[in-house]
């Protein structure tokens, strides 16, 4: 059992404390926020994540994790701390290691036992963890000797602790032989491919993985746009190039482009490192104006089929950047809302928990509803913009039934042609072509 710290209780921070204290470690989580902190001393989750908030209980419970507003009370008897704090973009797209630098000074001059290991968890750019190891050194009043490492996290939001217990690899980064040995020792429990190098590689791996991942995504919506010009069916072309191996199926699926917390902020943090460094990268430039234009390929689709939004009722389904998370950061559905509020449209967005995080983006430009039927009632188009199981599995008939005109724009890609061709809908979806179900092409519902 090792005693280990968590500096800050973000997402990676609250589901990397809870699921070490699950194999049986001893962590103590610390975060300036002492509300929040005084919430999860009860068991509660301040993060939306499936699964978490039972974990969180048991391992209160067993007193496997703890709860702290005090750096000092926190860092103290710690024999591995991991950084988690939020590295926000800046004005010039870089990233931000203001909270970063404030962790490292806290610990600095919290730390009193030599040899502590200091994990580098939060996404920073190649060469940070020299930074830290100077911040800490400079505030170090018993100047110990302390061990420096890079462990980014590749969590994805809704499958966060299936992705700790059940992930692709883990990286550790270091110069140190012992900071090695020891976190890959910690998470040999996990029974996941461990890959150790130094820690420059180890940070670069992370902002790496999720450009490349931003790249594949807007090359298969590119490709998306083109099928829909030539009639094509966009599934079908990456089936066929996903069966390739070298290439696979996963992220290759079309609709209105990425968002959330890491790939666009990483992607163009990337960007701008790599101009800085005066090695630009026009591949990952272009990817970016991609996802850009996508954001917005809904909006354009309905603004061509009914030339004035003016006074429609517009259902925009799903205010997350995606399913099982309530997080709205970069979401293509708060950009939707702004567009179709100066387009004077009346708008009612449906999500089963991000309600209150959209309502921070948007205000009251909105109305709201975690029905997904109130949100369908007399709207005049529905927008389907986040893929949660609830809008995947609707019954059909519902948008006829409940809708004013069953006119619906799917930026997902939930419903399959051939089933939606026996209903009453006029269907737009993202590179396939158009269905007008149980009516002709050019009579379309008015």
């Amino acid at each position: 059992m090792k005693k280990i710290a968590i500096a800050g209780t973000g997402y990676a921070g609250l589901v990397t404390g809870v699921c070490l204290a699950e194999i049986g470690h001893s962590v103590i989580c610390v975060d300036k926020e002492s509300t929040k902190v005084e919430i999860l001393k009860k068991g509660k989750s301040t993060i939306y994540e499936p699964g978490l908030e039972e974990m969180l209980k048991r391992n209160i419970e067993a007193g496997r994790i703890s709860f702290t507003a005090s750096s000092s009370e926190g860092y103290k008897d710690a024999e591995i701390i991991i950084i988690t704090v939020g590295t926000p973009k800046t004005k010039d797209g870089l990233l931000d290691l203001h909270y970063i630098n404030q962790v490292s000074i806290e610990i600095g001059q919290s730390i009193v036992r030599p040899d502590v290991i200091i994990v580098t968890k939060s996404t920073v750019p190649a060469g940070t963890s020299e930074k830290i190891k100077e911040w800490i050194k400079l505030n170090s009043p018993q100047k110990l000797n302390f061990h420096i490492a890079a462990n980014p996290e590749f969590l994805r939001q809704g499958s966060a602790i299936h992705d700790m217990f059940h992930g692709d690899r883990i990286i550790i980064g270091s110069e140190s032989e012992y900071a090695l040995n020891c976190l890959e020792d910690l998470y040999k429990p996990f029974g996941i491919p461990i890959m150790k190098t130094d820690t420059s590689s180890a940070e670069l791996i992370k902002v790496a993985a999720n450009a490349f991942l931003a790249l594949k995504i807007s090359y298969v919506n590119a490709l998306s746009n083109y099928c829909e010009q030539i009639g094509g069916n966009i599934e079908d072309v990456a089936m066929g190039m996903g069966m390739d191996n070298r290439i696979g199926l996963s992220f290759l699926n079309a609709g209105i482009g990425f968002g959330g917390s890491c790939l666009p902020k990483d992607t163009e943090a990337l960007v701008n490192m790599a101009q800085k460094a005066g090695e630009p990268n026009k591949l990952l430039e272009e990817a970016l104006q991609i996802n850009r234009r996508q954001e917005l390929r809904l909006f354009q689709k309905a603004q061509t089929r009914f030339s004035n939004l003016k006074g429609k009722r517009v259902a925009i389904l799903g205010l997350a950047y995606k399913p099982d998370t309530d997080d709205v950061r970069e979401s293509a559905a708060i950009k939707l809302a702004r567009q179709l509020v100066k387009e004077e449209a009346s708008i009612i967005g449906f999500d089963p928990v991000s309600i209150e995080n959209a309502k921070l983006e948007l205000g009251e430009l909105i109305s709201y509803t975690n029905s997904l039927h109130e949100a369908l009632k007399g709207a005049d188009l529905a927008l389907i913009v986040t893929d949660w199981e609830e809008i995947k599995t609707i019954e059909l008939n519902s948008f006829s039934e409940l809708m004013k005109q069953p006119v619906v724009f799917d930026g997902r890609n939930c419903f399959q042609l051939e089933i939606v061709e026996k209903y009453p809908i006029e269907y737009h979806s993202i590179g396939r072509p158009s269905v007008y179900g149980k009516m002709k092409k050019g009579n379309p519902v008015s």
